[in-house]
């Protein structure tokens, strides 16, 4: 059995929800073989993010090394890389190696409003990684970030989709959940400007949606997907995984906006 392997390059959250954890999970079940390189380690759960603890460049780079030299990825999937310097680091490598089929979430904000990235990681970040990407997934607020203008209706999500992908180069998602009452995601792809309806689904365990959105598509691209082709059967996916309404508990405990990091 050829199963396609795919790497990503995020956090660990130790909860289970999002990060690592769920980038592996959705490949496995996408039918891909999972592989990671860790980032940092987070003490979060559903509801916010406690503290960060990042990994040395040096040992990131070790674990990038290791993968390419022995299982080359088909596609890489990018999360949370909180510094310049391990932002740097994922550069070398993936050039040095020649990377294919890379999805960015450029993850900058937690759900809780905690921010994921140090201030001056973020010009790297947009400088140096994002041109890499085939495809980058941001949603409203990081787009508003990433564009520094306010992003108020779907007209915007199409302009900021198609002006980010001109400012990067590369295939861009909009994700639309915090914008509307419905879950429509717009694509911005060479010249096209593609729309994908979804229903919005009530759900209180909705932590890691765009980590499992976007591993998701880096399984299909890996699986020699095309790029419309890739985000809709992620979505689809998530949809589904959404509807199965899985109860873990009573998420009971403080909102935690709080966090720190430090290095390894």
């Amino acid at each position: 059995m050829k199963l396609h392997p795919v790497l990503t390059i995020a956090g660990s959250d130790c909860s289970g929800g999002a990060g690592i954890q769920a980038d592996i999970k959705t490949m496995t079940i996408n039918g891909v073989y999972a592989m990671s390189a860790i980032t940092a380690l987070t003490a979060q759960n559903t509801v916010g993010v406690r503290s960060i603890l990042e990994v040395s460049p040096d040992f990131l780079k070790a674990q990038l090394d290791a993968v390419f030299e022995d299982i080359f990825p088909d596609a890489v999937k990018i999360g949370m890389i909180s510094s310049a310097q391990l932002i740097e680091a994922t550069v070398e490598k993936l050039v040095q190696y020649k990377a294919r089929n890379i999805v960015i979430d450029p993850v900058m904000l937690a759900s809780s409003g905690a921010r994921l990235i140090d201030a001056d990681a973020v010009s790297v970040l947009t400088d140096r990684l994002l041109p890499m990407a085939s495809l980058i997934t941001p949603n409203i607020p990081e787009a508003e970030l990433l564009l520094q203008k306010p992003i108020r209706c779907k007209e915007d999500m199409s302009t900021a989709a198609r002006l980010l992908g001109e400012q990067y180069g590369c295939a861009v998602l909009v994700k639309g959940g915090h914008c509307s009452a419905d879950a429509d995601d717009v694509l911005c792809y060479g010249k096209n400007i593609i729309w994908f309806v979804g229903k919005r689904i009530k759900n209180a365990n909705a932590h890691g949606t765009g980590c499992t959105l976007s591993s998701a598509i880096a399984a299909y691209l890996a699986k020699g997907c095309a790029m419309e082709e890739a985000v809709q059967y992620a979505k689809e996916y998530l949809s589904g995984a959404l509807s199965a309404m899985l109860d873990l508990g009573n998420g009971a405990g403080p909102l935690h906006h709080a966090y720190t990091i430090s290095n390894i």
